[in-house]
């Protein structure tokens, strides 16, 4: 029974430590965030390092949130998906793959 809830609660501090590092991901990469004026007058959004990622909106405060709520959904996809992600500042999402040793 020790072990169990060892290994419990081990896996619930892998989780939280990958909840605190996604946040700080989803942080950093807003801090990379480009904003310009259309010519009508509407705000675009985008962060340089996601490729394929924008947001359009009427005011930039609301481009600034459909913007992380964007960025939030592609990093959850491209997880999910297996893509390679976009190091920012030192944050590395992808997964790395594990070496098994080969049994005799």
């Amino acid at each position: 029974m020790k072990l169990n809830l060892a290994l419990g609660l081990w896996q619930v501090y892998a989780l939280f430590e990958q909840e605190l590092m996604l946040t700080q991901y989803i942080q950093q990469a807003m801090r990379h965030a480009k904003y310009e004026i259309m010519e009508n007058g509407r705000f675009f959004g985008t962060i340089p390092e996601c490729k394929g990622l924008w947001a359009e909106e009427s005011s930039l405060e609301a481009c600034r949130e459909e913007l992380q709520s964007t960025l939030e959904d592609w990093l959850l996809l491209g997880l999910q998906l297996g893509h390679t992600l976009p190091v920012i500042d030192g944050i590395d999402l992808n997964r790395r793959e594990t070496a098994h040793a080969e049994a005799d």
